[in-house]
């Protein structure tokens, strides 16, 4: 379920684990030839993340509480019922210091 912020941001899931706020990116690639599907959470989509988590914060109106970005890693094709592979890689990066909370 993707969680629409703004016009054009959006965050595949918001999740909360005890009292953090977890901001998760799923990418699904078919196999690892050209790299973990990770590698495509660079620079500037770490960015765009940061963007909208903060836009989402301020709609909540920054509730004093932690918040980190996961990635979550799937491996495999539509075809199979169930992925070959899942990876859930905690506090996979920071927010991107051109971002701030008040």
């Amino acid at each position: 379920m993707r969680v629409r912020v703004g016009r054009r941001d959006e965050i595949d899931l918001i999740m909360k684990q005890d009292e953090t706020l977890v901001f998760v990116e799923v990418k699904t690639r078919q196999g690892e030839v050209y790299g973990r599907p990770i590698s495509a959470v660079n620079r500037a989509k770490r960015a765009v993340l940061s963007r909208a988590a903060i836009r989402y914060l301020k709609a909540l109106r920054f509730p004093r509480r932690q918040f980190r970005f996961d990635v979550v890693e799937v491996i495999g094709t539509p075809e199979f019922k169930t992925p070959r592979e899942l990876r859930h890689i905690e506090n996979a990066f920071q927010l991107d210091r051109r971002y701030r909370i008040p």
